[in-house]
């Protein structure tokens, strides 16, 4: 189920080589980080919770079990992690009385295409953010990362069927959201 190299660099986790545990983190930083801030509009945010995930596998890396692989384990606390970062970001949002300013990133001057585009892809994005949870997080693992489903009912511990339902469901409303924002 895991590849040599991840049974290995765990073994030596487990063992308190922190030297492996850097080269697990290494190996799989990347995707972590992608997943975490597909879900997390904010970079910043995003970057805090994909470190915090890798503080949450290095506390609880004698806990892994090895029934899925290192890859599913971090996406899941990835994803967990993300919905707790949500859900507490929804809270403050409604308690704070004052917003702020929002600035979008200036990539110089650009075609009315490359604009449009941008524009487009804020709108799914913003589209993103109003999905469920769980609808969210199967978006973004199936859409974003390409994961095959049997790995995101490994992450999610759900059925495969489920998943599909919830791709097809958050698929649907992302088409209504841009359609009625176009």
């Amino acid at each position: 189920m895991n590849s040599p190299q991840d049974t290995d660099i765990l073994e030596a986790c487990r063992r308190g080589d922190r030297a492996a545990f850097n080269q697990l983190v290494r190996l799989h930083q990347d995707r972590i980080f992608r997943v975490v801030r597909r879900m997390i509009p904010d970079a910043d945010d995003a970057w805090d919770v994909a470190q915090e995930v890798f503080i949450r596998a290095y506390e609880k890396v004698a806990e892994f079990r090895g029934d899925a692989q290192v890859s599913t384990w971090l996406y899941r606390i990835a994803v967990n992690l993300s919905l707790n970062h949500i859900r507490r970001s929804r809270l403050r949002r409604f308690l704070r009385i004052d917003d702020g300013e929002h600035t979008l990133q200036d990539d110089g001057p650009s075609p009315s295409a490359n604009i449009e585009r941008m524009e487009l892809r804020q709108l799914v994005e913003r589209a993103i953010e109003t999905l469920p949870k769980k609808q969210k997080a199967v978006f973004v693992l199936r859409y974003h990362e390409e994961l095959p489903y049997e790995k995101i009912a490994a992450v999610l511990g759900t059925s495969v069927g489920g998943l599909k339902a919830n791709y097809h469901h958050a698929v649907r409303k992302i088409e209504a959201y841009v359609k009625e924002h176009l």
